[in-house]
């Protein structure tokens, strides 16, 4: 779980940096859309902002600040599949994963999504910008952290042994007080250890 927080607080510092260029972004955004001819339909999905990288970013800056997003966006990701193996998962849980795999799947429709208080992303935005062009790109990164966050809470309440997802192995406790560097018992035992 360490681990995890500290993945977390790595992810939440980029996300700071990025949060600091939000006109950069915005600007960004603008250009390459301009580029490929889209001022029309809302920035609406994470691929469609690596097809503007990709295919129609002319500048380093520009690229860099997309670079920035679609990075945050895969640690995320990475993170939230972490998450699926160091838990079995309970409703609650489960369910807090599966919206994240949704949100930062690379084809789902992000234009409806709206991050809340306290989040002030959308607020940066003029009203023209939040409603119809990239209210939802810029609340993706906050609400898809927020269900990680709730996640991590729900996870901790948990009884300890839920949290090993993993193979359990029986191995004798001589064994076992031979590792640990404990004078062993003459009778055998079996104690279960995650591996």
């Amino acid at each position: 779980m360490n681990e995890v927080k500290e993945t977390l607080r790595n992810i939440e510092q980029n996300y700071r940096l990025f949060q600091q260029q939000q006109f950069t972004f915005i600007t960004a955004l603008q250009r390459t859309r301009e580029n490929a001819h889209d001022m029309i339909r809302p920035v609406a999905s994470i691929r469609q902002v690596q097809s503007y990288m990709d295919h129609h970013c002319n500048n380093s800056t520009d690229r860099h600040i997309l670079s920035m997003f679609l990075n945050i966006c895969n640690d995320l990701s990475k993170l939230c599949q972490n998450l699926e193996t160091l838990h079995p998962g309970n409703s609650v849980t489960n369910g807090i994963l599966e919206r994240c795999k949704l949100l930062l799947s690379h084809s789902n429709d992000l234009s409806a999504i709206r991050a809340k208080y306290p989040h002030d992303v959308v607020n940066h935005l003029s009203c023209n910008e939040a409603k119809n062009h990239y209210g939802g790109v810029v609340s993706l990164i906050p609400v898809v952290l927020d269900c990680v966050k709730e996640w991590v809470a729900h996870t901790e309440k948990l009884p300890r042994h839920m949290l090993c997802n993993q193979v359990v192995k029986f191995i004798p406790m001589q064994k076992a007080q031979k590792q640990l560097s404990v004078s062993p018992n003459p009778k055998i035992t079996f104690r279960a250890t995650c591996v």
